[in-house]
């Protein structure tokens, strides 16, 4: 079995690539692609050999993942990966497709694989095409808020809800992630930066490296390097330079450009 893991964390396409070892050693995966961009691309440079199984995060660095099946029209069988347990699911439910809720529980994916090689070694597997149409459509007629429109942070003994637009960045430092507002108030919020990339619209925010997750409209400048080197400064300006990660660089300029 031929798999392709489209996943925009490094660590949770890892542990998902192990845990699928370890379900079967034969399974083999041939690649790992962080974004809609850049797996519209592996797929068209690859496009007479494509995989069994796709495990597709719902939210990736650029954009939703069923953008990938509706521009490719795949008919490739997919279980879907989410940390959203609401409106989601139901979605997925409604249509019987298969999901995975972060942090993915390997009976549970074990569960789903073996779902799978049933309907594999019986029957072809249906159109996937108008199953996503129809999760677009709902998605789109959702009342439940997509994104974060506010914060709860806590200053000294009072909390206080910073509402979304007002923030110019998150930052992870000595172990802990601050928010900073376009006022300079530093705080630190409760998330991961992992998590706040699922939670934050990714048309207004873009994680540019590990420790940096920014606003649009906090850029002041782009800087350019030979090499390909990209120094990003913001405003207010933070206590370290930023760099966008060497493999974050195509992504940020679609995404800068958009």
């Amino acid at each position: 079995m031929n798999v392709l893991i489209i996943e925009d964390e490094k660590l949770t396409a890892q542990r998902l690539a192990t845990l699928l070892n370890r379900y079967d050693p034969s399974i083999k995966i041939v690649a790992q692609l962080p974004s809609v961009t850049k797996t519209v691309h592996w797929f068209k440079e690859n496009q007479y050999d494509w995989p069994d199984l796709l495990f597709l995060d719902i939210h990736l660095e650029d954009d939703l993942g069923f953008r990938i099946i509706e521009e490719l029209q795949l008919t490739i069988p997919v279980i879907f990966t989410t940390a959203y347990d609401d409106y989601m699911l139901q979605a997925f439910k409604v249509n019987s497709i298969d999901y995975l809720l972060k942090p993915i529980d390997p009976n549970e994916l074990a569960a789903a694989l073996d779902k799978f090689k049933a309907l594999w070694q019986n029957k072809p597997i249906p159109s996937t095409e108008n199953n996503v149409s129809a999760l677009l459509q709902i998605l789109k007629k959702s009342t439940t808020p997509a994104y974060k429109d506010r914060f709860m942070v806590t200053i000294g003994t009072k909390l206080r809800s910073i509402k979304t637009p007002d923030i110019a960045y998150f930052s992870f430092e000595e172990k802990a992630t601050l928010l900073t507002t376009h006022e300079g108030l530093r705080l630190i919020v409760d998330y991961s930066l992992e998590r706040l990339v699922q939670v934050l619209d990714p048309h207004l925010f873009f994680r540019l490296n590990r420790s940096f997750l920014v606003a649009l409209s906090a850029i002041h400048t782009v800087h350019t390097y030979s090499g390909g080197k990209l120094k990003v400064e913001v405003v207010p300006p933070p206590r370290q330079e930023i760099f966008v990660s060497g493999d974050r660089v195509t992504s940020f300029k679609e995404w800068f450009g958009k």
